[in-house]
């Protein structure tokens, strides 16, 4: 598929794609691996597949271009669902230089143990392809040390790698041929949420370093999912928004049960925080039934959140324990929490809550919700209650 006269799309559409980052990552809108190809008067790839999908890119690609006609072959970022073909596609391209960071040596040869004559560049770096010209543009952390970008004058790209993208299945490839954005902006915000909010602050750097250079961006390449044509200016502007402490008018409670007294507690509290602010939007997740990237993304979108579970064995269940890891991994500023849970002999579970929430960076209330065995109708208005004081904590400027 062409995206210009001179680029052609090489990737591969994963439609059944369903979990990424091994199982750590949802994907139920599937997903593509995007690599490109540039026909100047010198040819150059810009990464390539994972590798299940290996062979079939390396036959896609002889049906446009000799192999050893290729000069160069550019890998953004290591992470095996860019690079899978390398090791294929560099023993048959003999002639192409292998263009990344330093870093991106370090990682190519920590997963194929080759060392194929890498030739590294960093920011500001160019190379002449002939009537156009590729500027390097390092973005360290954003996801891995060596991932950068590239930006292609003459048909104005900018080949973002992972920054931007979205797990996003479609044979539709641009966003103005995306019906439904809502669904597409969703799939962006999910992909930030859990992939790249824990480079926020260095996010919000490397877009303003963008800005910066003035480049006449016309189209941003992404690795995976849509390419933006249309929206480019939104979709950056999405990413300083989100990269700079972002929040929605949302409070998020997550929570786990043995029976039923824990969600007992999570539904009253969520009814005494409606009381106090009806324009607030509450979602409730029960965290072992619930799918982990998508509590993530709610809990990334929300003002506050509230995590709860029952004492188990003097902890906390697995799927709370297992959230708040995740939480705590995203770096989170500007954002407030309490904990709850219900408990038989030892409330050792909302002290626990507590910590973990302190060190991952949330203004933690002063109070914490707990009920011993099932909560009975006069527990419930406590609860309600706590929920309104919590509200109105939330509510209250910093």
């Amino acid at each position: 598929m062409k995206i210009t006269e001179n680029v052609i799309w090489m990737g591969k559409i994963d439609w059944e794609l369903r979990k990424f980052h091994g199982k750590q990552l949802s994907t139920y809108k599937g997903s593509s691996y995007n690599s490109y190809l540039i026909k100047d008067e010198k040819i150059a790839v810009i990464d390539t597949v994972w590798k299940p999908f290996a062979e079939e890119f390396i036959e896609n690609l002889k049906k446009q271009i000799k192999l050893d006609k290729i000069d160069y072959i550019i890998v953004t970022h290591a992470e095996p669902d860019h690079s899978g073909a390398l090791p294929i596609l560099a023993e048959q391209a003999k002639n192409a230089k292998i263009l990344c960071s330093a870093n991106g040596v370090k990682s190519i040869k920590g997963y194929y143990h080759k060392d194929w004559g890498f030739q590294t560049v960093k920011s500001g770096d160019k190379i002449s392809l002939g009537k156009s010209e590729l500027t390097f543009i390092e973005a360290p952390m954003l996801h891995w040390p060596d991932t950068m970008m590239c930006f292609l004058s003459g048909d104005n790209i900018l080949f973002s790698s992972d920054v931007f993208g979205q797990h996003y299945a479609s044979f539709d490839l641009f966003d103005d041929k995306i019906e439904d954005k809502e669904i597409l902006y969703y799939e962006a915000l999910k992909y930030f949420a859990n992939i790249i909010a824990p480079f926020a602050k260095k996010t919000v750097k490397k877009i303003e370093e963008l800005k910066s250079l003035n480049l006449p961006i016309s189209i941003i390449a992404t690795a995976h999912g849509i390419i933006w044509r249309e929206d480019i200016n939104t979709i950056i502007d999405k990413y300083f928004e989100w990269s700079n402490d972002y929040k929605e008018n949302q409070i998020t409670i997550v929570y786990d049960t043995m029976y039923d007294s824990t969600r007992k507690m999570a539904e009253s509290i969520a009814e005494g925080i409606k009381s106090i602010d009806k324009d607030c939007i509450v979602k409730i997740f029960n965290s072992a039934r619930s799918d982990n990237s998508d509590i993530i993304t709610e809990v990334f979108r929300s003002k506050a959140i509230l995590i709860g579970s029952p004492t188990y064995n003097n902890g906390i269940l697995n799927s709370t324990a297992a959230i708040l890891e995740e939480i705590k991994g995203l770096s989170l500023e500007g954002k407030k929490a309490a904990s709850f849970g219900s408990y038989g002999w030892s409330p050792a579970n909302v002290k626990i809550i507590n910590e973990f929430l302190q060190n991952s960076g949330f203004e933690l209330f002063e109070e914490s919700a707990k009920t011993q065995w099932l909560p009975d109708e006069n527990e419930i208005r406590k609860l309600r209650e706590f929920g309104k004081k919590f509200a109105e904590f939330v509510g209250k400027k910093q």
